[in-house]
């Protein structure tokens, strides 16, 4: 909450980019509504283990903090959905590539290795005997 310690000095600047701030939020909830579509259709034909949304997704527990006021609540709330739908979605489509492709990407300097390549144990790159005895030919 570091926009509490530059509330005054930066009001208008707040003030201009709220609608910013706020405008993905209708594009949020058709994302959420499509991939869930998508988690609760595709993935038991798959065979894939369904992701628990709670695990992922809070946006009512903030508001129970009473040294908020209502604005910074509502704001706790968009957040904790957007940054938890965000996570929910990544953790959606590293099993759904987990199932279509469980290869890692090509180590490039600067490259972030994705966490989920790793705790799914994909095949390193380039490694043909690895994929094979892992996935079949």
């Amino acid at each position: 909450m570091d926009y509490r310690k530059f509330c005054r000095k930066r009001f208008f600047g707040h003030l201009i980019a709220t609608p910013f701030l706020w405008a993905p939020l209708p594009m949020l909830i058709v994302l959420d509504i499509l991939s869930e579509l998508y988690h609760r259709v595709c993935f038991p034909i798959y065979g894939i283990t369904k992701v628990r949304r709670s695990e992922y997704i809070q946006i009512i527990d903030r508001n129970k903090l009473q040294y908020l006021n209502f604005f910074e609540k509502i704001g706790c709330m968009y957040c904790g959905y957007a940054n938890g739908l965000s996570a929910y979605l990544k953790e959606i489509a590293g099993r759904t590539e987990k199932y279509w492709c469980g290869i890692m990407h090509e180590t490039k300097p600067g490259f972030k290795v994705q966490a989920h390549q790793i705790e799914q144990k994909f095949s390193p790159f380039g490694d043909k005997d690895d994929c094979e005895k892992k996935y079949g030919k």
